[in-house]
């Protein structure tokens, strides 16, 4: 039984035709232009859809999408990357454009069930995920089931608190995890750091708005002294993240991934070591911090969960 995912980035997307085992056999990206519009966007995720389907049966489609979702109706009620899409009826345009059911579910979430089904944590109740890239997305499963919270769109691990009165978040509050700990804040105190740390050697390989999360953890593991801050504000930050989260939620892991995941064991080791002091201590020993190994399949593999949790339920 083949599905069809679709990972809906403000940037790219990806569509791929995916089996029960987790196989992309075939798949389709493009740019997603969202400044064309909502519809523009929904007839290239057509396009590639119907040709997939050419290839093979398909079940149903999942989509993957950043944002807040009614994940019963397949609506995008709002999404930052996506000007003019609110409420916008992003399944319901699609299923009449291809005569196949569709599910569409935040991004995080779906990338949350895809390791679940697929990946690190194939086959585990209790899980928690944490996507580190522009922002930083989150996903909760417990029990084998995804939680959601009352109106469908909780789950929002980017913007616990970590640091009271800290950084100011895109949200509009400060402190958040997302304001500390993703490329965006990396890019943020590099910015701010400038005329502070004129001697980094971050500043004699790049102009300060090009550099990038991996120049400085590349920086800090070779000890630069702006770099290691930087790095040890990130690492921090997800410590007393994952701290909070293994005491709330008791899970049996948490998943890292993300494209700030490439950073490895570099960025896991110290993170695992500084998260056990915020753990309760009959926690400690009780769950692993893991590195998604999804890759660039983890939006794919995540989008056609949705279909195997929904449709199925697997």
């Amino acid at each position: 039984m083949n599905v069809i995912g679709v990972d809906l980035g403000g940037t790219n997307y990806a569509v791929g035709l995916v089996d029960e085992d987790g196989k992309i056999l075939a798949r389709i990206e493009g740019e997603t232009k969202v400044d064309e519009g909502p519809d523009a966007v929904v007839e290239r995720l057509v396009d590639s859809i119907l040709n997939l389907s050419k290839e093979s049966s398909v079940s149903a489609v999942g989509i993957g999408s950043p944002g807040s979702i009614d994940h019963v109706t397949g609506t995008v009620k709002f999404s930052p990357n996506f000007p003019g899409w609110i409420d916008f009826p992003l399944a319901e345009k699609i299923e009449k454009r291809t005569s196949l059911r569709v599910f569409v579910e935040n991004d995080a979430n779906a990338y949350a069930l895809g390791e679940r089904m697929f990946g690190v944590a194939k086959g585990l109740d209790h899980v928690v995920c944490l996507t580190l890239g522009t922002g930083i997305g989150g996903g909760v499963i417990t029990h084998g089931i995804l939680l959601r919270g009352s109106t469908g769109i909780g789950a929002e691990l980017g913007h616990m608190n970590v640091l009271p009165n800290g950084p100011k978040c895109g949200c509009g509050s400060r402190g958040c995890l997302e304001a500390l700990a993703s490329a965006t804040a990396i890019r943020n105190f590099v910015r701010e750091g400038f005329e502070r740390h004129p001697e980094s050697s971050l500043f004699k390989l790049k102009k300060p708005e090009f550099v990038t999360p991996k120049d400085v953890f590349d920086q800090a593991k070779l000890g630069d002294h702006f770099a290691l801050q930087i790095f040890n504000t990130v690492v921090d930050a997800l410590a007393v993240a994952i701290g909070s989260l293994v005491n709330i939620f008791n899970p049996q892991m948490v998943v890292i991934g993300g494209g700030m995941a490439n950073a490895g064991d570099f960025l896991l080791d110290p993170v695992k070591e500084r998260a056990k002091n915020y753990v309760l201590p009959t926690m400690v020993g009780t769950y692993k911090v893991e590195l998604s190994r999804l890759g660039k399949d983890a939006g794919i593999l995540g989008a056609a969960s949705i279909v195997f949790e929904r449709l199925f339920e697997r």
